[in-house]
């Protein structure tokens, strides 16, 4: 397995304008870059629950109008910071199983997975924001039909890091895809928010729990 073969993946932003493309306006772009930003700082000071698209206008320094006209609703604004940080940590980990490729299968796996659930920290408020708008969906249904969205890139590179520890010898008799949505279950976005805030569970006690149940039920699939 290469990862140099892997291409990052774009999240599919969401159509809005079914006209041709055309270049956006200097002050257009500006303004799309403010909001970005500004949704960002303010979901991570104050959670994205918490945080309205009028306050998002008036912490920005524009009208509604100008919002409104870049995204329609919030679920689309989060879609576009899902989707640019998501290439961010695309590429970050692809240079990490580059740099790791003389290690185990299973050791880059861990690694992943711990990069994953800190990655869900910021992000599963994102994601279930963007599910209430009915952009997205996490179902079999919409891995098949939307080959842009970033979870099967997710399931690409649990399943190549699988096939590399039977390949290496490093385990054996792995049902693949039952395992890749083992992993994927626990970073449900409603499953990880209850966790942290209902439950209160900590990101470590998540990450250490998650590698463990993957990594010691693939060693012990030795038979």
């Amino acid at each position: 397995m290469n990862f140099d073969e892997f291409e990052v993946i774009p999240l599919q932003t969401p159509d809005i304008d079914p006209a041709p493309k055309r270049a956006m306006r200097a002050d257009a772009v500006a303004n799309r870059e403010l909001i970005l930003s500004t949704a960002q700082r303010l979901f991570a000071e104050y959670g994205v629950a918490n945080v309205c698209m009028a306050a998002i206008a008036e912490a920005a320094g524009i009208g509604k109008g100008t919002l409104y006209r870049g995204f329609a609703n919030k679920g689309e604004l989060c879609h576009v910071l899902m989707d640019e940080d998501m290439r961010i940590f695309q590429n970050e980990m692809l240079r990490m199983l580059r740099d790791k490729y003389d290690q185990p299968a299973l050791f880059k796996l861990d690694v992943f997975l711990d990069q994953l659930v800190h990655f869900m920290e910021f992000h599963a408020p994102l994601l279930q924001e963007v599910q209430a708008q009915g952009i997205l969906h996490d179902d079999e249904a919409t891995r098949q039909s939307s080959p842009q969205m970033w979870q099967p890139w997710l399931r690409t590179t649990i399943s190549m890091l699988l096939q590399q520890a039977e390949l290496n010898g490093e385990a054996h008799n792995l049902d693949i895809p039952y395992l890749i949505d083992a992993v994927l279950a626990p970073l449900n976005a409603r499953l990880f928010i209850y966790q942290r805030e209902q439950l209160g569970i900590d990101l470590e006690r998540i990450s250490n729990g998650l590698r463990r149940l993957i990594l010691e039920g693939c060693g012990n699939c030795q038979g």
